[in-house]
This record gives C-alpha cells, sequence and structure tokens, in this order.
C-alpha cells in the first residue's frame, strides 16, 4: 500500500470508524490512516447518558471495534494527535506531535463539542460538559457520591442524563428553557409526555427558565428560582461543531459547517465531509441540511468511505435517530427544519404507545414513535416521498 494514494481520515467517532469501513470494503486498497484528538480509539458515545452513566455498562463495552480489526483491515489508528494545519492544495496535514502527512482522499470528520452559554461561570473547570467517555466517567464518579444535580437543557442528552443520573439515587433538577421539554423540535403533546416520563423518573423540572450564571462551579441563578445550591452542574446546551481547522484550511463554510454535496463531496479537491461537521445536500430533500445523530454520521461516514474507494453514492435518507429516556425508546426520523402542524396518535398495542405525525403544508416531515415501530419505519418512507400526512395513520389500532 502506497502512500501517495492514502486516506487519510480526521476524526475518531461515528463517522470515521464507518468510512474506514466502507472504503475497505469497497475495494480501496490505499493506506488508511484515521487520526483522532480523542485518546480512545472510536467508542460508542449514546451509552455515555444512558447505561454507561448509570454503571450498567462498563469500559469494555464501549469499543466499537477489537484491536483486531484494525490490524486486520490494515487501518492505521493515532490517538491524542490532533490535526493543527492543513494544505488542501498540496494535500498534507500536520499533527500536534509534529508529524506531517501526505494524502490522496480525505474524510473531515472532526465530529462537535458541547457549546457553553454565555453567562457567567459556565466555562468555570467544576461545571461538567457530557461529550466524551472520559468526562461520562467523571460525571458517574460526582454523581455516585453526591445527594443533588443541576442540569441545564432539556434536549435528548439532558433528559437522558437528568434520567440516569436520578437513577443513582441523586436528587435531579432539570432547567428547561421552553414549556416542555423538546418544545421546538417535537411540539407540545410530545414534549409534555417527555415531561411526565422525566417526573416519574424523579426529575424535578423547572420549565420556562432561564440561566442566568453559575458561582463558583456549584451554585446556579436563574430567572424562577434565585439560587440553587448543588453538588453538580451539567451543561446539556447543545454542541458546536469543530470546523476551526477547515476554515483555516480554506473550505467552502456555511452556517457553521463544511458545505458539500450529495456525494458528501467538499469545495477541496479530494476531501469529503460527513458528521457534525458537514452541511451536505440531501439528494431527497433537495437541500442542505445539518445533521447531529449518532446513526446519520455513521451513514454519511460509510458513503463518503464508499466515494473515497471509487463509489458513487449518494445521501438521500430523512436522518433519524433513537433517544432512550429511562427505560422508554422514543424513535424519531425528519428532515429536521421544522413543521407547520403536529398531530399525536396513541395506539392501544402496547403501553404508552403513540405516534406523531409532523406536516408542512399537506406533507409529512417527520415522524416520532414510542412502541411503534411499524409507524416509525413506514414514517421514514413517507419523509422521503413527500407524501400527504396519513389520514388514519399508518400502524394504529382502534
Amino acid at each position: 500500500m502506497g502512500s501517495t494514494g492514502r486516506f487519510l481520515i480526521i476524526g475518531g467517532g461515528p463517522a470515521a470508524l464507518a468510512a474506514a469501513r466502507a472504503y475497505r470494503a469497497c475495494g480501496g486498497d490505499d493506506e488508511v490512516c484515521l487520526i483522532s484528538a480523542d485518546n480512545e480509539a472510536p467508542y460508542a458515545r449514546p451509552p455515555l447518558s444512558k447505561e454507561y452513566l448509570r454503571g450498567e455498562a462498563g469500559d469494555g463495552d464501549l469499543p466499537l471495534e477489537e484491536r483486531a480489526f484494525y490490524r486486520d483491515q490494515e487501518i492505521h489508528v493515532s490517538l491524542d494527535d490532533a490535526v493543527v494545519g492543513w494544505d488542501t492544495s498540496a494535500k498534507v496535514v500536520a499533527t500536534a506531535s509534529g508529524r506531517t502527512l501526505e494524502y490522496g482522499r480525505c474524510l473531515f470528520a472532526a465530529g462537535a463539542e458541547p457549546r457553553r452559554p454565555k453567562v457567567p461561570g459556565a466555562d468555570h473547570p467544576d461545571v461538567r460538559t457530557l461529550r466524551s467517555a472520559q468526562s461520562a466517567r467523571e460525571i458517574r464518579s460526582v454523581a455516585e457520591r453526591t445527594r443533588n444535580a443541576v442540569i441545564v437543557g432539556a434536549g435528548f442528552i439532558g433528559c437522558e442524563a437528568a434520567a440516569s443520573i436520578s437513577r443513582l439515587g441523586t436528587q435531579v433538577t432539570l432547567i428547561c428553557p421552553g414549556p416542555v421539554p423538546q418544545h421546538r423540535r417535537l411540539g407540545t403533546e410530545a414534549g409534555a409526555e417527555i415531561l411526565r416520563w422525566l417526573k416519574s423518573e424523579g426529575v424535578s423540572v423547572l420549565r420556562a427558565t432561564k440561566l442566568l450564571g453559575v458561582e463558583d462551579g456549584y451554585r446556579v441563578r436563574t430567572d424562577l428560582v434565585p439560587l440553587l445550591d448543588t453538588d453538580l452542574v451539567l451543561l446539556a446546551t447543545g454542541v458546536k461543531p469543530r470546523v476551526s481547522l477547515a476554515e483555516r484550511a480554506g473550505l467552502e463554510i456555511e452556517q457553521g459547517r463544511v458545505v458539500a454535496d450529495e456525494k458528501l463531496a467538499t469545495s477541496a479537491d479530494g476531501v469529503y465531509a460527513a458528521g457534525d461537521v458537514a452541511f451536505a445536500l440531501n439528494a431527497t430533500a433537495g437541500r442542505r441540511l445539518p445533521v447531529e445523530h449518532w446513526g446519520e454520521a455513521e451513514t454519511m461516514g460509510e458513503i463518503a468511505g464508499a466515494n473515497a474507494a471509487g463509489e458513487k453514492r449518494v445521501w438521500r435518507n430523512a436522518p433519524g435517530f433513537w433517544s432512550v429516556i429511562g427505560d422508554r425508546v422514543l424513535k424519531y426520523a425528519a428532515w429536521g427544519d421544522g413543521f407547520t402542524d403536529a398531530t399525536m396518535v396513541r395506539h392501544d398495542t402496547a403501553p404508552g404507545a403513540f405516534t406523531v405525525w409532523y406536516g408542512d403544508s399537506g406533507r409529512t416531515v417527520g415522524v416520532l414513535t414510542h412502541q411503534a415501530d411499524d409507524d416509525y419505519e413506514n414514517g421514514s418512507e413517507l419523509v422521503e416521498r413527500g407524501a400527504p400526512v396519513p389520514a388514519v395513520p399508518v400502524g394504529t389500532r382502534r
């Protein structure tokens, strides 16, 4: 295997590993080099806010592949060595350790980092965020010996972590900026359902509440409750794609992400982008979409890796993901850029089962299910076809 045709992968998450796998599976025979700023080989991140945070899964459950896989597939993994310089014209990168690497094809899949709100004290070292395995270990260690915790943010990570930490015996207060969790993304009825789930897990939810600041890492100020003294503050306030390297290298950037076409090719020759960092054209949607989902990062990475090996694959599926709050599983597929109406349908097929259909001008643009897998599968297809919102919801039993 020669170095001039090297397939270089910048990143160590799901998109990066999926690309390496796909490149080999599609007959790519040049050297594959995966460079990650993380100090651990690619591992599963969804458990970090769920079973791993609760201590029900251990370090051995996280790796996505055994060491033998990388050896057998001749995938060279470099850890704890961030790429710090990139010349896309010369097709060469420089790493923090001082190495330089040439490439023929490159995937940029650097992922995202937690976004801290711009309020006093949010950057205090004792104020936690959850993104890596190491951060989950630290949060679990603190939570196991504390009496109470405050989680800021009611997105999927915030809700998952709230339920998990509560199960460790810690009293959890969740600061929710909207009237119910996930109000903007999922609508009022679905948000109210999630709120009930959180309360059943023993989580106290402060709704329509704004974070004003954190004092000394442990005293939380809000506009609803002037002061909350706590043993642990966890910020779950969104993520920011890591695109500074690509921006310095001159790649086209839009909406804080790297612009890519439907084949995930960027403005730089031989460079693809996938996962959180990508603002890629979805062929079915007919527009570029930002995505922050684990499953979609894998899908995009697989497409990019296959194309780097000479395939001509196109990103066209509706993005989807699963979320687990306690023991309850939500499945969601949508274009992700809004809806005009949301209709919840409850089913008698399983306790608490429901489907929410999201529409825009009569077209199906999203589906959310709990205990209604047929609707999830059928709904994803309806979203991709732009089909009318079902008049008689698919899979419903009356």
